[in-house]
């Protein structure tokens, strides 16, 4: 059997490095053929070494300048171009693993060559949406070309496997709560960063982590999964379960709910992703049904945890919407790590940006250039909202609840 030659996007990430443990399992079944990163060169390098790697890029011009002259044997692309020039690679599959928009772009070009792409890089979907589920239609159609890595939408694509498409109810998205799970609006006034990047469950980058705490990072998955499974969103939901076991659901027509469990590990989807649709045989953990002591489920807190109804707001309006609200969300979550912003505020300066947002009368995007404008006319605005500019009001509650198809 060939093995699956895969281009690693965010090599030196979580998601990446996961990616490369799944490789050392498997080496008959991958061969790693690029690399790319943001700014760890010496990281890079290494797993270049490892692996047998002759190409990467690096995003970062100057550490690729660097490295160049370093590791004068490998051939190092440079900056977003690199990048994209990577993920157009004679591959079988692409592992977008990048954190945040700048995804967008890699997959994209991955697609336009026909490449599959694995897809962990969620504002890929968020931001470009209807441009990248056009691509994979083009490229094949989505189902085999737009691989989900995220947990959920891995347990979702698992377990639409169980009933016909016309047969499924609902997809029910489980979500652990964060860290402020039970807390109050008051109580979380004064909480710093180390509190928020304090997952209970999960081990992820800095900025997932906090978009897991404000909730955000479920909002985006909820758009994420309308646009991967073209279900509508009164059939979209979502539960807590802090247990992190039960990945997500599917309720059918009548009445039966199938559902996927497992360890909170990410190197099971991503592994799945990577032999899609496959199964391999190799459990790096798997559950131990003697020691399982309970799976709890309660309802979101809505009102406390604003971020998800504003997601849920941004992606019933499609179009340029989602670009605003993940770059709006983007700029406050670093001014939040930086100590400008409070906690509560990340979802007041989202709400801002996208009320502002409307008074543009934007359309659905033509092209990229139309997606990256509103991107950064977002992050402008955002940033305006921080240092006390007017802002152009608050999206209210009805109006986010009663969000336009």
């Amino acid at each position: 059997m060939r093995r699956r030659r895969l281009v690693l996007l965010g090599a030196t990430g979580s998601i990446g490095t996961q990616a490369l443990e799944v490789v050392r399992a498997h080496p008959d079944r991958f061969e790693v053929v690029g690399l790319a990163a943001g700014r760890d060169g010496g990281a890079l390098a290494a797993q270049a070494a490892q692996f047998g790697v002759a190409t990467v890029a690096l995003g970062d011009r100057a550490a690729a300048a660097e490295l160049r002259s370093q590791r004068p044997d490998l051939e190092v692309l440079d900056g977003t171009d690199g990048v994209v020039e990577l993920a157009r690679m004679d591959a079988d599959l692409v592992l977008n693993g990048i954190t945040g928009a700048v995804g967008l772009e890699p997959t994209l070009a991955a697609l336009q060559r026909g490449t599959p792409v694995a897809l962990a890089n969620k504002e890929s979907l968020i931001v470009g949406g209807d441009l990248v589920v056009a691509a994979a239609e083009a490229a094949g159609g989505r189902e085999s070309h737009l691989i989900p890595v995220d947990s959920e939408h891995s347990a979702l694509a698992q377990c639409l496997r169980g009933g016909r498409r016309d047969e499924v109810g609902r997809l029910v998205l489980t979500a652990s709560g964060g860290p402020f799970r039970g807390r109050s609006a008051a109580e979380l006034v004064e909480v710093g960063v180390d509190e928020a990047l304090a997952h209970p469950t999960w081990a992820m980058g800095p900025v997932v982590t906090c978009n897991s705490a404000t909730l955000m990072n479920k909002g985006l998955e909820l758009i994420e999964a309308h646009e991967l499974f073209d279900v509508p969103w009164d059939r979209l939901d979502v539960v807590v379960h802090p247990q992190s076991v039960v990945h997500s659901m599917v309720e059918f027509v009548d009445g039966s709910t199938i559902a996927q469990l497992s360890p909170p590990d990410m190197r099971l989807p991503i592994q799945l992703a990577m032999a899609w649709p496959r199964r391999l045989p190799h459990a790096f953990v798997a559950c131990d049904w003697t020691q399982m002591s309970q799976l709890t489920f309660e309802p979101v807190d809505r009102a406390t945890f604003r971020a998800l109804d504003l997601a849920e707001f941004a992606g019933r309006r499609r179009g340029t919407w989602p670009a605003v609200l993940n770059a709006a969300n983007e700029v406050a979550v670093a001014q939040f790590f930086d100590g400008r912003l409070g906690f509560l505020d990340i979802a007041e300066v989202v709400e801002r940006t996208l009320a502002a947002w409307e008074s543009e009368h934007p359309g659905n995007p033509r092209d990229l250039s139309d997606v990256l404008a509103a991107d950064a006319w977002a992050r402008r605005h955002a940033a305006e909202a921080l240092t006390g500019a007017p802002g152009a009001g608050a999206v209210t509650t009805a109006r986010v609840n009663g969000g336009v198809e």
